[in-house]
């Protein structure tokens, strides 16, 4: 711990408790996996404007458009 306060001011870095720093880590974890999910999702709007470019549509059909009148 001594050495370890000789280093930060030979430093000149501010001294911060463990407990911040690890609050400081939790912090970067969780904008690194906000930045990954948001990527999967920009990936994933894409693929479904894709998907639907690529697949033929079908006219819908309703019961009531059949030409025999039944049902």
């Amino acid at each position: 711990m001594i050495e370890g306060g000789h280093a930060a001011v030979q430093a000149d870095e501010e001294v911060v408790g463990t407990s911040r720093v690890r609050e400081l880590e939790r912090v970067r974890d969780l904008e690194r996996l906000l930045g990954r999910k948001t990527m999967e999702n920009e990936i994933l709007k894409e693929a479904i404007v894709v998907a639907r470019l690529k697949k033929p549509t079908l006219p819908q059909v309703s019961w009531s458009d059949r030409e025999d009148g039944s049902r």
